[in-house]
């Protein structure tokens, strides 16, 4: 008798079939495949639609529009929405997670959308990083509005204390009006101390986030509005963008979408007239000066490149336009 055989029947080693370990495995790497497929092909419909609407001339030429609009007029929904929704919680999940950290999400995707774009195109990292110096730019102009805005709101307000009606009885008394309690006065208390010591604040603000929200918002349309001209020029030569560059740029949409709809439900629900119509201005200036203005002089002006700039080919000359 074979050994083989021999030992099979006894129980003591298992024979293995190799031949239907390879039909396992094909039978399961199949049905994966054509997963893989069809979110693939989810995945192009998508980001091709999505390249399609934001590099129209109508959302390049009047997004901006819109959104001074929505700032304008968002807060009149308050009227219409309810007080009990879950979005008049300033500690729901995404007021907590995303708003406090809009720019933060803004630069790691936007970064990484720019970079992928850029190095894909012309595989030069020279030309990407100064691409990348777009958000540096953006970025170290809103860190320089925060600390400004800082400035002239703890030089404009006031800090008061409330006194409570058992400490000063006699001259609520003699003010013939217990129902407002009075006010102590604390000069040398900025904004950030005065609230955390639980006491009130009054002055001119400038809601920062309302700011951000619009200048993230005005950034990813200005920078996503270039991968419709790269799908364009992929298209002849037959060289799809790549999954992860589609999936960045997903993300990206995904984000301008969140960005909008948080900054709809802080007009409708947080109304601070005129606060924040301006820091939808200042959001909309600092756009303005930098995509409208600086990025777009001469390159001896020591600016950034503008997006799509130096990486697509005119079909006619072979220059870059």
């Amino acid at each position: 008798m074979d050994l083989k055989t021999e030992t099979s029947s006894n129980g003591l080693v298992p024979e293995i079939n190799l031949e239907k370990l390879r039909k396992m495995a094909a039978e399961l790497i199949l049905p994966g495949r054509f997963i893989l497929k069809l979110l693939n092909i989810a995945l192009v419909f998508v980001t091709n639609l999505w390249a399609r609407i934001l590099g129209s001339g109508l959302v390049k030429h009047h997004f901006h529009l819109a959104l001074s609009g929505l700032v304008l007029f968002g807060p009149v929904l308050s009227f219409w929405v309810s007080k009990y929704s879950i979005f008049s919680n300033r500690n729901h999940y995404l007021y907590r997670k995303f708003l406090q950290s809009t720019w933060g999400w803004t630069c790691i995707l936007t970064s990484s959308f720019i970079f992928l774009l850029s190095f894909s195109t012309r595989r030069c990292l020279s030309l990407s990083l100064r691409h990348l110096s777009r958000i540096g730019v953006v970025g170290f102009l809103w860190w320089g509005s925060r600390r400004l805005l800082t400035l002239l709101e703890n030089a404009a307000g006031t800090c008061y204390e409330p006194v409570a009606a058992s400490q000063d009885g006699a001259l609520i008394q003699g003010s013939g009006s217990s129902s407002q309690p009075l006010l102590l006065l604390h000069e040398d208390q900025t904004k950030a101390s005065c609230l955390r010591a639980g006491m009130l604040w009054r002055g001119y603000e400038v809601s920062e986030d309302t700011l951000i929200l619009c200048l993230c918002c005005l950034l990813l349309v200005e920078e996503m509005s270039v991968f419709g001209p790269h799908l364009a020029q992929a298209k002849p030569l037959q060289k799809s963008p790549g999954a992860p560059l589609r999936i960045i740029f997903l993300l990206c949409a995904l984000l301008l979408a969140l960005w909008i709809f948080l900054l709809l439900c802080v007009l409708a629900h947080f109304p601070k007239f005129p606060s924040q119509q301006l820091g939808g201005a200042l959001g909309y200036l600092a756009w303005r000066g930098l995509y409208q203005g600086w990025f777009r002089l001469q390159p001896s002006w020591g600016r950034p490149a503008l997006p799509g700039e130096e990486l697509f080919m005119d079909k006619d000359s072979g220059k870059h336009p």
